[in-house]
């Protein structure tokens, strides 16, 4: 729940839910028919609420517009779900993106129902209250999925309407050069034209693979390999990937700018911070336990997965836990205690980030950032604009009024009307 939220949590009830509802359905329909966000007249002293119902009106007015990375906000969601379910129901979230018709579908009648299956499982299986928990999951969703489309409908707002300069760090090579030359510690890339890969084995001509690089306008970035540094290594299985933090930066520097300031380093600020484990075997921390880490001191808490999010076909809805909680301590691979250690210098590495933030693409409202701590140094591989909290803690109130500001500042300069066509 955010911190200030006017509303008593502990007295929900089944009117309560009921009513509140009917205001999600009206919230809505306002925002659908051309209600401005600014003068909404629903939840008004419950603002995640507000802002939930908002961007999930801006689905529709930005369904068929240009993207930043895609040809449409429709092509960049339904490639962003096409691998991702709702726990238990095996169905990828790409289904109800195909047609305009079908996320009307899931939005007004699919997904409020699962929040009441959800809510009922809760009660059922940890005694909170259907009402306080299906209330909370339908206006105030806390899950980590429900974040990440917030700040990827932000995102594709953001840039549709200002055409912000940053978003084009998301491309990795544009990244690298960019970052390079404004003195980012991005990570190191061969400045050659092209390589050639060899099998030892091969003959015959047969067994080459040749590769040009971007630097010389290719398609490729040829890096050399990095390796963990000694204190994430203690920390991991043997065989494992580089193993990467991913810290959430938010600056306000175009909110600052267009009310006629001049915005300083200041503008910027970290979020959270998750550290990813990689398991044994695994290519990338793409397949990782996420520890969740207490960004005043640098202590790693405890982890969790959202692996649950990732089970896809029918067979899944039988056999995948609906929900995950930060219960781990220990790495399963080697049962290492990671619970407890401490990430050094902790600030010097959120600096770095909010550093680079600045410096590169301080017109972006959030940036993740994967930052690897290697035996080389600490390195940025790469940003990612529409970006994955990863089950990290963060103030909720500080975030919904920063993405509330977001939305009354966008909405002014799209013009006075500001409807959701």
């Amino acid at each position: 729940m955010v911190e200030g939220d006017n509303y008593d949590w502990d007295r929900a009830s089944f009117w309560t839910a009921i009513s509140d509802t009917v205001r999600f359905y009206r919230c809505l329909l306002y925002f659908l028919t051309g209600g401005t966000y600014k003068e909404c007249p629903y939840f008004a002293t419950r603002l995640q609420a507000r802002v939930q119902c908002y961007s999930l009106g801006l689905i529709f007015y930005l369904w068929s517009k240009p993207h930043y990375r895609n040809a449409s906000f429709k092509e960049d969601m339904f490639k962003n779900l096409r691998n991702v379910a709702i726990p238990g129901t095996g169905i990828p979230l790409s289904f109800y993106c195909s047609f305009k018709a079908m996320v009307y579908l899931f939005i007004l009648v699919v997904n409020p129902a699962i929040c009441f299956m959800a809510a009922l499982n809760l009660q059922r299986k940890h005694g909170r209250p259907w009402a306080q928990a299906y209330i909370e999951q339908l206006l105030c969703p806390q899950d980590w999925f429900s974040f990440w489309r917030l700040n990827c409908r932000l995102a594709s707002y953001h840039a549709l309407v200002t055409g912000s300069e940053g978003y084009r760090q998301e491309d990795k090579w544009t990244f690298l050069r960019d970052g390079k030359s404004k003195g980012v510690p991005i990570s190191p890339f061969l400045d050659i034209p092209a390589v050639v890969i060899k099998d030892k084995n091969e003959e015959g001509g047969m067994g080459l693979y040749f590769f040009k690089n971007a630097t010389a306008g290719g398609d490729w970035i040829i890096q050399e390999r990095l390796d963990n540094d000694e204190f994430v290594t203690s920390l991991l299985p043997d065989r494992a990937p580089l193993s990467t933090m991913r810290v959430i930066s938010a600056s306000r520097w175009w909110l600052e700018k267009r009310q006629g300031k001049i915005p300083g380093p200041s503008c910027v600020d970290s979020l959270s911070c998750v550290f990813r484990a990689g398991r044994q075997d695994a290519d990338t921390d793409h397949s990782s336990i996420l520890f969740d880490v207490d960004a005043s001191t640098g202590t790693l808490l405890k982890g969790t997965t959202n692996a649950h999010w990732y089970e896809l076909g029918p067979t899944k809805m039988f056999n995948t836990p609906w929900v995950s909680t930060h219960d781990v301590t220990h790495h399963p691979d080697n049962n290492k205690l990671i619970t407890g250690e401490v990430i050094p210098d902790i600030q010097g590495k959120l600096d770095l980030v909010a550093d680079a933030h600045f410096k590169l693409l301080p017109d972006v409202p959030l940036v993740g950032w994967d930052v690897a701590l290697t035996t080389k140094g600490v390195y940025l591989l790469e940003v990612n604009l529409s970006c994955n909290f990863f089950r990290g803690s963060f103030s909720l109130g500080l975030y919904v009024k920063f993405v509330h500001d977001y939305f009354v500042a966008l909405e002014e300069e799209r013009g006075a009307h500001g409807k959701i066509e």
